[in-house]
């Protein structure tokens, strides 16, 4: 891991609802840190504060006061245009109920989030249809969300979330409504995805889904009961960009001494 391997730092967090004898709280001076490759499970009672902690990270909300760091970069300090472009494309959303648009096939539902991004129909177009080939959906791409079954209703929500390949993913009860052999099939598709070096921030009921988790965060009355982690920083997946740069390495390595693995080639060809 990097040294400077932080994605989201919060800070005293307060999200207040009503006022005086009605006033109530989400969360309350809520502080986290989270790095860049985590698997991060947050469980806790209904009412916790679990879906608005979700919504603020993802920048669907804003909290009361508090603090908030996405890449070392002040939330409070980015106009609601460039938050509304940073969520398009760094981070996707997972749904409970799917959130697809009922009356459009799933490879322009998996298109949405590329509107915002200045990718062409055409462009938009391909990349769904790349993300859905990845799904094994292919097949389907001009299906009604209503043709197709929970797990893949669920799996072209996956699809929509990655296809602007996104730094974070968060999860709301993805597996809220699948079958034990759906959830299996998304939460397999999901750790794929971390392996990939994909920050993932997931809020489940579920305690059998924490052995994907690489830390697993316990909330109560909108702050942090126990937090536990289940693998070391330093075997966190690397992310994505970290990953390219190694391969840059490699292959400049390889470029400046390029005559030696020919002749290893040919001498392994003449020995067969």
């Amino acid at each position: 891991m990097s040294e400077n391997n932080t994605i989201i730092e919060l800070k005293g967090l307060t999200k207040r609802y009503g006022y005086g004898d009605t006033e109530s709280f989400a969360l309350k001076d809520f502080d986290l840190t989270i790095k860049r490759g985590e698997f991060i499970m947050i469980m806790g009672p209904s009412g916790c504060g679990k879906t608005t902690l979700l919504d603020i990270i993802g920048l669907l909300d804003r909290a009361t006061r508090g603090e908030y760091y996405l890449n070392g970069e002040s939330v409070a300090s980015i106009s609601a245009r460039r938050q509304a472009k940073l969520r398009a494309k760094k981070i996707g959303f997972i749904f409970q109920n799917f959130n697809l648009i009922e009356d459009l096939p799933i490879i322009e539902n998996v298109a949405l989030p590329l509107v915002y991004t200045g990718h062409t129909k055409t462009s938009r177009l391909k990349k769904a249809s790349s993300a859905l080939k990845r799904f094994h959906l292919e097949e389907r791409e001009y299906y009604l969300p209503y043709q197709l079954s929970g797990g893949q209703q669920q799996r072209v929500a996956i699809a929509r979330a990655i296809v602007s390949d996104p730094e974070i993913i968060l999860a709301d009860e993805p597996t809220g409504n699948l079958d034990s052999r759906s959830s299996h099939i998304v939460m397999e598709e999901l750790k794929a995805i971390h392996e990939e070096g994909n920050t993932i921030i997931m809020v489940t009921h579920n305690p059998a889904l924490t052995v994907y988790a690489t830390r697993v965060i316990n909330m109560l009355d909108g702050q942090i009961d126990t937090d536990v982690k289940t693998v070391a920083d330093a075997n966190l997946p690397q992310p994505i960009s970290v990953k390219i740069k190694k391969k840059k390495s490699d292959f400049s390595s390889l470029s400046n001494n390029n005559e030696k693995p020919k002749k290893r080639k040919k001498s392994h060809r003449r020995k067969k």
